[in-house]
């Protein structure tokens, strides 16, 4: 197996070595955001976990999560005991700065098994010799060498990696057609960071369709009469006896409302600090428009609120257009998920149906959900390697998704010394993927337009990252590169969306199952 190889291998310590060359790099709030939660895991009792709010950065990831963090402690305390106290300023050392660096870089040894599963999956070209041609080597590197987990995980700071270890893994096990596995470990993920409910629907039209269907009519129609009550029990047992590992003490002790409110605080606001590149950025700047055109016309009787575009995690109301609600963001959201969805119920079982729903599924969480974190973008850009590795396709809409989702992430290292790093590893990480990619299908992969965008989108990073910050104008209008970057980036992520629909309506081929 070509996973297997001694490649692989050198890979996988390749890239745990550049991890570690980030150790002292820029780290933001993030850092400190779980330090703190080391500190309430390993100082307080489980019932006060989600009631402590000494400091600004509160608990507010699942319960399954806070005992991974409660684990990680117990290993922290060896390279520094203050930091497992609760204060309300942030605390730092050399130790504890080594020590969370290094529990990211450990903790991925879950993505690089997930990795290693994923290129089990996928079909080899039998005349290839030359391993740079070898879809199985492709894959692994782009999952592996992922400009956006590289910089959000061991620049930024979280452990992204770990959690989509768990999303791949589960993935790979479903296109191995070990579906009890794949079910397992998506539960588990759900209960460690609930923004993967963003593809919950496609995971369960799938496994309802693949699994507790047994038969097909000879035309591919669903045999209704095939339904495996006793599957669907499975099914049910595994998701129930996870969840009650994970809430059932918090059920016990009366507070599932707490929790709840931690996991959903719908008080932040319709978008986060720094505005990820989907439908309300588009919307935002819109509604900015329209109201310094309404106060030229004297229409509008007083200027826009400086919070929708202070990088300020809060509440705000629109000036010209209406204002959004999370209810509204939720049917957004679910009308633009659910053809996929359907499709993948009515369509004849095919594996890449199934990931195609999942990427259309988190696409469409990204462009219209509540607060949605830039970083989210991951959740389709990783899935839809596999399958740009398959077909010529999707490997164009992987190569704009993967630049425009990419250079959104940019704003989260802002820092002069990473400048220079980011631009490089984003430029590594695009030419392997244009070349690579072009020397599996061939032919060119983007259209004219689809050029001319990317090309635009230079020009829009060199602006915002050189020439702006520069300029007069960032003093009187510093929210403006983000701007530029968030309102370009979300037409290429909307693009990819419709594109990845069309590519699912065409679906005609099946990813290998081992």
């Amino acid at each position: 197996m070509a996973a297997a190889d001694g490649w692989f291998t050198a890979l996988a310590v390749g890239v745990s070595l550049l991890k570690c060359l980030f150790i002292n790099a820029y780290r933001s709030t993030d850092f400190e955001v779980h330090r703190n939660w080391l500190a309430i895991t390993h100082s307080l009792p489980v019932s006060r976990w989600y009631y402590e709010n000494t400091s600004e950065w509160t608990l507010d990831y699942p319960p399954l999560f806070a005992w991974f963090e409660f684990g990680l402690s117990h290993v922290g305390r060896h390279f520094d005991k203050n930091m497992l106290q609760i204060q309300k300023a942030p605390y730092e050392s050399d130790a504890t700065l080594l020590f969370q660096r290094l529990s990211v870089i450990c903790t991925d040894l879950v993505y690089i098994l997930a990795t290693r599963e994923c290129c089990r999956c996928v079909s080899e070209q039998k005349s290839s010799r030359d391993i740079l041609n070898r879809p199985s080597f492709v894959l692994a590197v782009l999952l592996l060498f992922n400009f956006g987990l590289l910089i959000v995980d061991h620049i930024h700071f979280q452990y992204n990696g770990f959690l989509m270890g768990f999303l791949l893994l589960s993935v790979a096990k479903h296109l191995q057609s070990k579906h009890l596995q794949g079910a397992l470990l998506f539960s588990i993920l759900l209960n460690l960071k609930h923004i993967y409910l963003y593809v919950a629907p496609a995971y369960g039209v799938f496994l309802l369709r693949s699994y507790c269907f047994t038969k097909d009519h000879s035309d591919g129609r669903l045999n209704w009469r095939s339904f495996s009550l006793l599957r669907f029990s499975a099914l049910g047992l595994i998701v129930l006896l996870v969840t009650a590992v994970s809430f059932g003490p918090f059920i016990a002790m009366g507070q599932m409302p707490q929790v709840l409110s931690r996991l959903f605080p719908f008080k932040r606001g319709l978008c986060h600090a720094y505005w990820a590149p989907n439908a309300w950025a588009l919307y935002n700047a819109a509604d900015k428009a329209l109201t310094v055109l309404g106060l030229r016309l004297g229409l509008v009787g007083s200027g826009p609120q400086a919070s929708m575009t202070g990088g300020l995690v809060q509440e705000f109301h629109h000036t010209a257009l209406p204002s959004i609600s999370p209810t509204v963001t939720l049917l957004c959201t679910a009308l633009a998920i659910l053809p996929a969805v359907l499709f993948l119920m009515w369509r004849p079982r095919c594996s890449a149906s199934f990931l195609r729903a999942l990427v259309l599924c988190a696409l469409g969480s990204f462009l219209f959900g509540w607060h949605v974190h830039e970083k989210a973008v991951l959740l389709a850009i990783l899935p839809l390697s596999v399958l740009a590795v398959q077909s010529r396709e999707d490997a164009g809409i992987f190569l704009v998704l993967a630049s425009t989702g990419h250079y959104s992430l940019f704003p989260l290292i802002f820092t002069a010394a990473e400048l220079p790093l980011k631009f490089l590893l984003m430029l590594l990480f695009s030419v392997f993927s244009f070349s690579s990619l072009h020397r599996l299908h061939g032919s060119s992969l983007l259209c004219a337009l689809e050029r001319w965008y990317l090309c635009g989108l230079g020009l829009v990073c060199v602006t915002s990252e050189l020439l702006l910050p520069l300029s007069t104008v960032s003093a009187r209008l510093p929210f403006l590169p983000l701007l530029l970057t968030s309102v370009y980036c979300a037409v290429g992520v909307a693009y990819c969306f419709i594109r990845v629909y069309g590519s699912l309506l065409r679906t005609n081929y099946k990813i290998k199952a081992s």
